[in-house]
């Protein structure tokens, strides 16, 4: 596995990349507590220019609650199929204004809104303060050919087709 760190606007786009084709992270919250970290799947909004990820809540949530009092949030994204990885800690900020639930919005939130104008609505947004990923350097054909063959021929892979490092987003 060799180790690639990538940096502002190259970091940028690989963790909108990874986000966004994994969809689903698991988002924790309560980190200072390790015996009560609370983890639930969120469906990510977007990832945006400046490294941004943004999610919808529900303002009486518990997350929403947890991150009042501790916005220092970790999310996971995993996309097997294409094995890419993603772990981030960051901080989250919530927000309730009309603009930026406007400009947020999805239909898909409609599952557990009545609407973009449904008083409970909020955004969510995560700045990132520390990012690894974890990625296939060639993509997943040729790093299951590469497994594939080391398996045919009876030697163990070298992990040569695997990337991964620290993406550094500044903010």
């Amino acid at each position: 596995m060799s180790k690639e760190n990538l940096f502002n606007a190259e970091a940028i786009e690989k963790l909108k990349e990874l986000s966004e084709k994994a969809r689903i992270c698991m988002f924790i919250t309560n980190l200072d507590d390790k015996s009560h970290l609370n983890s639930r799947p969120m469906g990510i909004q977007e990832c945006d220019s400046e490294g941004n990820l943004w999610f919808i809540s529900s303002k009486e949530s518990r997350k929403n609650f947890q991150i009042e009092m501790d916005n220092k949030v970790q999310l996971y994204f995993m996309n097997n199929s294409n094995h890419e990885y993603l772990s981030i800690l960051g901080e989250a900020y919530i927000y309730d204004d009309r603009a930026t639930i406007e400009d947020k919005w999805s239909q898909m939130a409609n599952a557990w809104f009545d609407g973009k104008d449904d008083p409970d609505v909020s955004i969510i947004r995560v700045a990132p303060t520390e990012v690894y990923y974890w990625d296939t350097k060639y993509g997943k054909f040729i790093t299951m050919m590469h497994f594939v063959s080391a398996i045919l021929v009876g030697k163990k892979t070298d992990n040569s087709d695997g990337v991964e490092g620290n993406l550094k987003v500044t903010q």
